[in-house]
């Protein structure tokens, strides 16, 4: 169990650059983090780290989400979920293949879905929350590979879908539009002006955080773009 006068916070993905960003940022505001991910050595690795507690889960499984909230509920009480937990493939028409179009959508629309539903329901019980999803800025604009550009797509209207039915219920619901990231695993295809141009992990941490914060009370259903340069 976690400190009862501690917030505590859930973060699906939390093994990934990204993820381990938002991780530090919110253990550098004093929350505790439950760390969802992928069972395996970096989760395991994430885990020893004070006031994170790692949990194992396929999310794109309906059940397995379920029974990871339910871990969850032995963790504490979160106020705010964040679900970075995805994928990419490339993919044109041409080559897209029915096992890239079900990977992307499993990978990152059902991942939220599920997750967004368990949370909802802990989070109407305790009188309201946050949650904060990532969708892509070829999710609005540009040319993207065709499945994982429509699966963030989705994401981004799933985000707006639920901001006005969870607003009731005092659920903020708002989504963080990165366009290239600033990581180890980008960092093996993209140009030197290209990289200069990334955006860290940490900036896009620090957005998310804020809009998890009271201080953005006000608002829910927003799309954030945080495109930097790139």
């Amino acid at each position: 169990m976690t400190d009862s006068s501690q917030r505590l916070v859930v973060v699906t993905g939390a093994a990934g650059a990204l993820g381990q960003a938002v991780v530090s940022e919110f253990l550098a505001a004093g929350a505790a983090v439950v760390a969802v991910d992928i069972a395996g050595e970096r989760l395991d690795a994430l885990g020893q780290t004070e006031n994170v507690h790692a949990v194992g889960a396929q999310l794109s499984d309906a059940a397995a989400t379920t029974a990871a909230w339910e871990a969850i509920d032995a963790i504490g009480t979160p106020d705010t979920l964040v679900t970075l937990a995805g994928g990419f493939q490339p993919s044109s028409l041409a080559d897209l293949t029915e096992d890239i179009w079900d990977a992307m959508i499993d990978s990152n629309v059902d991942s939220v879905v599920w997750s967004a539903r368990e949370a909802a329901k802990r989070f109407e019980a305790t009188g309201g929350g946050s949650i904060v999803t990532v969708g892509s800025k070829t999710a609005v604009a540009g040319a993207a590979p065709l499945a994982h550009a429509t699966s963030k797509a989705a994401v981004v209207r799933i985000t707006e879908l639920l901001a006005e039915e969870l607003r009731p219920k005092k659920i903020r619901v708002n989504t963080v539009l990165p366009s290239v990231i600033d990581t180890p695993a980008n960092r093996t295809w993209m140009s030197d002006d290209l990289a200069a141009r990334a955006v860290s992990p940490a900036a896009i941490a620090k957005v998310i955080a804020f809009l998890s914060s009271a201080d953005a009370a006000p608002i829910s259903g927003a799309r954030v773009p945080v495109y930097g340069d790139a």
